[in-house]
């Protein structure tokens, strides 16, 4: 099926914008012509960080009577959308057709976007080459629309050529500095959430996480656990995969933090355990991520 008649120039217009005009111009010019064309009230663009951890609005277009955000979210953790993130890091759209009725997971990103006035949203993710750099995509404000897989097909077009002008012609070390990291806080934070308490923590500082039926226990290097509300599968899509493993269907590990892997011999079997800094138990490594485990741990 071909796409709709509005969005066949996409591509040539963003193509020209980006060939023409200084970067920065040319995204905002690609959102109003993609945006207006759909009949969103507000489009826009968000980057992470190095880390992927944080994030800042950095892009928008938006109706003249439609209240601008761009400012608003800057060098903010990525725990905000965090059962998200795992689609995003798929490099999959999201279409969120109807913000009031998102699942109590996604309350702090309702509550944000309520805020905002949004009562629609479409969000892609921007890669080049492998990683995930920004996000892109349109608000509806006044009624509820519907963006179905053309038009994100279209955009994800579009996102492709704003990724190689923004991304593929400097290193990466130039575009995480693009960034201008936020100096009051120099080390990202991921935010545990329980029933009233909120407890900011560095990745350095997670030993381990292990599933709690529909929450997560948070082990630290402290010594202290903290009982997360988030479920283990919103985890495994937050954290970065060159520093954390999952060990077992119901336990994620951080690799800097194994301090033994003991393989026991016995009953025709061989049974994996390893110990975590600051945790007494020892934890079972299950046989499908045996070889992965051993190869990150390089023994």
């Amino acid at each position: 099926m071909s796409a709709p008649a509005f969005t066949q120039d996409w591509i040539f217009c963003t193509a020209h914008a980006l060939l023409t005009l200084p970067l920065d111009d040319a995204i905002n010019r690609i959102l109003e012509h993609t945006a207006r064309s759909v009949g969103a009230d507000r489009g826009w663009m968000y980057e992470y960080d190095e880390t992927g951890l944080l994030f800042r609005n950095t892009h928008e277009w938006n109706r003249e009577d439609v209240t601008s955000h761009v400012n608003d979210l800057q060098y903010i953790s990525v725990s905000m959308f965090a059962w998200l993130q795992a689609y995003l890091l798929d490099n999959k759209a999201i279409m969120i057709n109807d913000v009031a009725g998102l699942p109590p997971v996604g309350r702090e990103l309702r509550a944000e976007f309520l805020r905002q006035g949004i009562q629609s949203t479409l969000t892609l993710p921007v890669f080049f080459e492998g990683r995930l750099y920004a996000g892109i995509g349109f608000d509806a404000t006044e009624t509820p629309k519907h963006w179905g897989a053309e038009i994100s097909a279209q955009l994800a077009c579009c996102a492709h050529l704003i990724a190689t002008a923004r991304y593929g012609h400097r290193p990466m070390e130039i575009a995480a500095a693009a960034f201008q990291k936020n100096p009051a806080n120099p080390e990202p934070q991921i935010y545990l959430r329980t029933q009233g308490r909120v407890r900011g923590v560095t990745l350095l500082e997670i030993t381990a996480l292990r599933s709690a039926r529909d929450y997560t226990t948070v082990y630290l290097h402290d010594g202290t656990e903290f009982i997360d509300q988030r479920p283990l599968s919103v985890w495994e899509g937050l954290l970065p995969s060159d520093r954390f493993m999952r060990i077992h269907r119901s336990c994620i590990v951080h690799l800097m933090h194994v301090h033994n892997l003991n393989r026991h011999a016995g009953d025709n079997q061989q049974r994996w355990e390893i110990t975590i800094r600051g945790i007494n138990t020892s934890w079972t490594v299950s046989r499908p991520f045996r070889r992965d485990l051993r190869y990150r741990l390089g023994v």
